[in-house]
Formats: structure tokens, C-alpha cells, sequence
């Protein structure tokens, strides 16, 4: 479909797409302008597979205007599985497609399901609320719900190991030892703040019925419907949506913030929903009719056409609304258009509460896509129209301080290639002064990073830049190098974002594309986070600093750092506290000696040094020349 045929077909504006659910009955709409006849088919399951299952009947839909097909069915429909059968003008038989606007499923999302929300609640979901996070105490960690609790040693329950109802088990711990703590009672004591969750609706490629399927989760297949294999009971589709929920309120109960990974940048298969309805309309093609690659899955979509940008915004509304999720991640940001995402961020700060809901994503994309004429990608180079309380991803500062991730074995600041501090001088500042061809509009719109899900952990890039490959074992210089890297992107004005386990050096035996697995590559182990002890009390203290001293993060918009001039690569800046009382002194010494600086004035107190990282200071007071242990990062207090 050319760019004039899609921009001449109707736009809907109403806001019930989808089955709506009522006691004596449900309204179906469909949005499918093309379409010469629509059908609703009902089932009484969610596949062919199960006990009972049979068509129940079908009722045949009338136009409603604006391209919307609509029926009546004056029935009690909850639990009831169905699809839609669409006619097309010169076209034999039917196209049978499950709703685009489901908020339920069966089992591996085939058939949609009539939902009824307020019924698929778990208990005291009415007194779930967000909680209430500063700026500039926010730091993302990233997991996946199957990773987190899969460890058998982990101490939750076997039929929830892996599962959305992991993150409500109380007080876990390792082999019943209190004194350490996993899962969510981990997570409770490192001090981050939000949880970014791999993907969470229903993808594709994982059949829901393989307790052993493993996927990240980049897939798409049902936007609005959380993923069955993270249910206890994918089959019938009230479970999934109850156990969803239920994990966002334990994670809330924890306060803690909850963000959601969304990819709405392509759907799996290039026949997915969306396309089936109104075909040739929603993803996006090459001048001679191909698809177009951008996402690397072979359909994009056309966020910039009008139903798509509805659909999106839309989407999003529904998991701020209906699960209270705190944030939203979007996967390859730069094949969504700005216009969009613009919206977006309108659309959730009109919401209670809806301007402290995260947005931020990956201002790249994977490859080559065509947008509409007009259109502008959500990339780096568009942040001087894209709102500035939409973040993105560095990968500048992620680069510099452990070295390239398309190279393993090119070094970072940290690790063997000190010159990158030439780069990290401005990554200090959130790169605000445009020195790395970007030029972002607030701090807290850089996401500041070492490891993410994609290429490898932390810990295995170090293993890989030193040329060892025993990835399991300790190694007393590559620790230095990890709780530098930490020290330097958790002193950096912005966002900070860490891999779930990157404090306490997980690997993942040198894998740096694990997206299917398998499971135990992926898992959380606990063991070695309890191993690792020391580690995780650095990232804890860092976290501690950087609560307790706001004017780390940049995000009330002070007084920027005051670089200093030191030798070598030595980077040093001092701060200015909000309060008026004191400063801030940060070095950074990637050097593999010992290196002494002049402190300016004084006296002077410790807050971190090469091993130890504490919000309370620490040490004899300091003044004139002070010692730099030789990979380390250094905090002084002035008060």
C-alpha cells in the first residue's frame, strides 16, 4: 500500500477497539477499512489441543464508520476464545486473524480472549500505587522474568522458579540462609530503583506449553497481552493476566519501579495481526513493494501512519492504566518516528501521576527502513525536537569506559586504553556540551551504561579484553576494572542503567548473544552473587552516594561539574552540594599505579576508594596530597 492510499483511508478516534466486555454482553470492534465482510468466530478454548474445545458459533460484524467493523453479541463472553475472519475484493476464502486489540489470549496466542479485567485482579490490586521515586535517585536494573528466578538454589518455590509469581516470594534467600538474601529481598537491599523487564508481553517463537523454551523475548506477537510461558498456567488466559499483575504489585510493594521492554518496532512474522487486517498497511516498504529491514526481523512498522500511531499510544496508555507499570524501554527507539514518540509522552503525562513514568530507549536502529515522507527517526540526531523527558541510550560512554562492543577484545578506559578519557571528560556532563555529534536537552535524557541484555556481561567483555577465557573465576585486577567502570557511570550526570547481576560479576562463559537461550546460561545465579560479596557492597555504597548527594545525577539542572587539570589520564571534577554546605570531589585513576593529587582546599573526607564505596565518610580527615589507588575510582566530601 503506497504512502497516499494509506494516508486516504479513515482514521478512527474512538478508544473501545478490541472486545469490551460487559455482564449481558460484548462489543467487538475491528478497525479494517479494506475488508468487504468480517466475521467474529467463537471458541470455547484457546487451541484445538484441549478437552471441550469446539466452535461455539460466529456472528457476522457491521460497519460502524470510520473503518471499523463492529457486533453486539448479548451474552456473558468472559473466558471465551475468538478470531476474526476478514473478505477482501478480489480475493478467495478468508483471512483468519486473532485480535490486534486482544487483552487476552490462549495458549501461545493464537486465539484472543474475552476478558473481563476487574475479575483477572490479584488481591488488593485496587491499593496497588507506583512509588514515588526522586530524579535523581533512579537507577535502572535489567532483568528477565525467567532469569531471575530460575536458580534452584534461589529459594522460591519450584512451580514459580522463572515465573511471573518468582518476584513475590518473601524473603528469599540461598539455600536458607537469611543472611543472603535473592531475588526481590536482594533487590530490596542494593538500593536501585526501577526494574526493566525484558519483554513481558506475548512474543512469539516460545510455545508456552515447553516448561524448557527460553526466548528474551523480542518477538511480537500479542502487544496488549502478557506472555503465557511466565504464567503457571498459560492455557487459560485470566492466568497470565492476574500473575502479571500480582509481580508488578510485589515489585511495587518493595518500592521499587517497574519498566516495561516494548518492542513496537516490528511484529515477528511479517503476517502478524496487525497485517492480516489491513494488509499493506502497517509495516513499512522499499519503493518496489518489499518489506523493510530496519528492526533486522524483515517488517517494520509504520509508526508514522495515523492507526499505527494510535495503536501504539494507545497500547502504552493500556499498561500504564491496567497494570501500572512505571516506565517503558523501547527497543530500537530510531525506527519509531518522533511524532510518535512525542505523543506518547503526551499521552502518559495527562495520566495521574503520568509525568514521573519513565520513557527512554535506543536512539539507533538495526538496519535501513523507509518512512513516510516527513517523518523523523527517534534518533540521537532528532533530540533537538524530541521531548527532552524522552531518554536514550549512550553508547558513547558505554564504549569509552570498557571498550567497543562490536570488537571483544578492544580495550576502555578501564581496562587498558586510558586515552578514552579524552571522550569520558564531556561524558562527565551528560555530554551537554555536544562533543560526541549529539547534543542532548537535559541530563537525565542520557542514559548512562556499561552492560545491557545484548553483547556481552560486564565481567566477560573484561575477561575477553585481558585474554582470558576462564570466565567463572575471580580475578583481583578485572575486579578493580568492574568496580571502576560502576564508579564512573554512577558519578556521570543522567540515568544510570545496569544488567541484573552486573555487581556481582555475572557471566555468561563468554556467550554474547544468549537471546535463546539456554536457561541455565541466562539465570541469575545466586551462589555467586553470595560469592561476590564485597562486589555487590561497592555497587551498593555507590548507590548509597549517589542517593544521598543529588547533585550526582544532573537532574535539578545545577551547577555543572568543575573540571580539573590533572596529569596523565587522571579525570577529576569537583561538585557544588544543593544545600550550599560543601562539595564533591570525584577522581578517576584507570592507571595500574598509584597516582597522588593535589585536593583543592580542604579538609577532606572519603566517600569511595578502590575497594570500599559508603555514603557515610569515612577515613581521617584529608588535605594537600592524597594517594589514588591504581584502578579506582575516588570520591571526597568537603563539608
Amino acid at each position: 500500500m503506497r504512502e497516499q492510499q494509506a494516508a486516504a483511508l479513515p482514521a478512527y478516534t474512538g478508544k473501545d477497539l478490541g472486545a469490551t466486555w460487559q455482564k449481558d454482553r460484548t462489543v467487538f470492534k475491528l478497525w479494517a477499512p479494506t475488508a468487504s465482510a468480517v466475521r467474529v468466530l467463537l471458541y470455547a478454548t484457546g487451541s484445538d489441543d484441549e478437552p471441550d474445545a469446539g466452535l461455539r458459533g460466529y456472528h457476522l460484524m457491521e460497519p460502524a464508520g470510520q473503518g471499523v467493523w463492529q457486533v453486539h453479541v448479548e451474552e456473558d463472553l468472559n473466558g471465551v476464545y475468538y478470531v476474526y475472519a476478514l473478505q477482501f475484493e478480489g480475493q478467495e476464502g478468508e483471512v483468519l486473524t486473532a485480535d490486534p486489540y486482544a487483552r487476552a489470549c490462549g495458549i501461545n496466542g493464537r486465539r484472543s480472549m474475552v476478558i473481563d479485567l476487574a475479575s483477572a485482579a490479584p488481591e488488593g490490586w485496587d491499593r496497588d500505587r507506583r512509588p514515588e521515586i526522586p530524579a535523581h535517585a533512579r537507577c535502572i536494573w535489567e532483568t528477565h522474568v525467567g532469569d531471575f528466578s530460575a536458580d534452584p538454589a534461589g529459594g522460591v518455590p519450584e512451580e514459580w522458579r522463572g515465573k511471573y509469581l518468582g518476584f513475590t516470594a518473601d524473603s528469599t534467600c540461598l539455600d536458607g540462609d537469611p543472611e543472603k538474601p535473592t531475588c526481590l529481598a536482594y533487590l530490596k537491599k542494593l538500593g536501585v530503583s526501577h526494574v526493566q523487564l525484558m519483554p513481558i508481553f506475548d512474543f512469539d517463537r516460545t510455545d508456552e506449553a515447553d516448561p524448557n523454551a527460553y526466548n528474551w523475548g523480542y518477538d511480537p506477537l500479542n502487544y496488549n497481552v502478557p506472555e503465557g510461558s511466565y504464567a503457571t498456567d498459560p492455557y487459560h488466559g485470566e492466568v497470565r493476566v492476574r500473575e502479571c499483575r500480582a509481580m508488578i504489585a510485589a515489585i511495587h510493594r518493595a518500592g521499587l519501579g517497574v519498566v516495561m521492554d516494548v518492542v513496537y518496532n516490528h511484529t515477528y512474522q511479517p503476517g502478524g495481526w496487525l497485517e492480516r487486517t489491513v494488509p499493506g498497511y502497517y509495516c513499512r516498504r522499499t519503493p518496489d513493494g518489499h518489506l523493510t529491514n530496519g528492526s533486522g526481523c524483515g517488517c517494520d512498522l509504520a509508526s508514522e501512519r495515523r492507526m499505527m500511531r494510535k495503536y501504539i499510544v494507545d497500547s502504552c496508555l493500556y499498561w500504564a492504566k491496567e497494570y501500572h507499570v512505571d516506565g517503558f524501554r523501547f527497543d530500537l527507539m530510531a525506527l519509531e518516528d518522533v511524532e510518535t514518540m512525542n505523543a506518547i509522552r503526551a499521552a502518559l503525562d495527562a495520566l495521574p501521576g503520568g509525568r514521573d513514568i519513565l520513557m527512554y530507549g535506543e536512539p539507533w536502529t538495526g538496519g535501513g527502513t523507509c518512512m513516510d515522507a516527513g517523518a523523523r527517526p527517534s534518533d540521537k540526531g532528532a533530540l533537538d525536537v524530541l521531548d527532552p523527558r524522552i531518554g536514550f541510550f549512550c553508547d558513547a560512554t558505554r564504549d569509552d569506559i570498557k571498550g567497543g562492543v562490536f570488537d571483544a577484545r578492544s580495550p576502555g578506559y578501564v581496562n587498558g586504553g586510558p586515552y578514552h578519557g579524552v571522550h569520558l571528560l564531556h561524558a562527565v556532563d551528560a555530554w551537554l556540551d555536544g562533543e560526541a555529534g549529539f547534543r542532548p536537552r537535559a541530563a537525565g535524557q542520557v542514559v548512562q551504561y556499561v552492560s545491557a541484555h545484548d553483547n556481552y556481561t560486564l565481567w566477560d567483555k573484561l575477561k575477553l579484553v585481558a585474554g582470558r577465557t576462564d570466565f567463572s573465576a575471580p580475578d583481583a585486577d578485572l575486579l578493580a576494572q568492574n568496580r571502576m567502570a560502576a564508579g564512573i557511570y554512577l558519578t556521570c550526570r543522567g540515568l544510570p542503567f545496569m544488567l541484573s547481576g552486573e555487581e556481582f560479576a555475572r557471566t555468561k562463559g563468554g556467550n554474547g548473544n544468549s537471546y535463546l537461550g539456554p536457561q541455565p546460561v541466562n539465570q541469575l545465579d545466586w551462589r555467586r552473587a553470595a560469592g561476590m560479596q564485597p562486589l555487590v557492597d561497592y555497587y551498593r555504597g555507590l548507590l548509597a552516594i549517589r542517593r544521598a548527594h543529588p547533585e550526582l545525577s544532573g537532574a535539578a539542572g545545577e551547577t555543572a561539574p568543575i573540571l580539573l587539570a590533572l596529569p596523565g589520564w587522571l579525570i577529576g571534577f569537583v561538585l557544588e552540594k544543593l544545600d550550599g554546605k560543601g562539595e564533591l570531589a570525584v577522581y578517576y585513576n584507570p592507571e595500574t599505579t598509584s597516582q597522588w593529587v593535589e585536593l583543592p582546599g580542604g579538609p577532606w573526607r572519603r566517600l569511595c576508594d578502590g575497594t570500599r564505596a559508603d555514603a557515610v565518610p569515612f577515613g581521617e580527615k584529608l588535605s594537600g596530597h592524597v594517594e589514588l589507588a591504581p584502578v579506582s575510582v575516588n570520591i571526597f566530601i568537603r563539608q
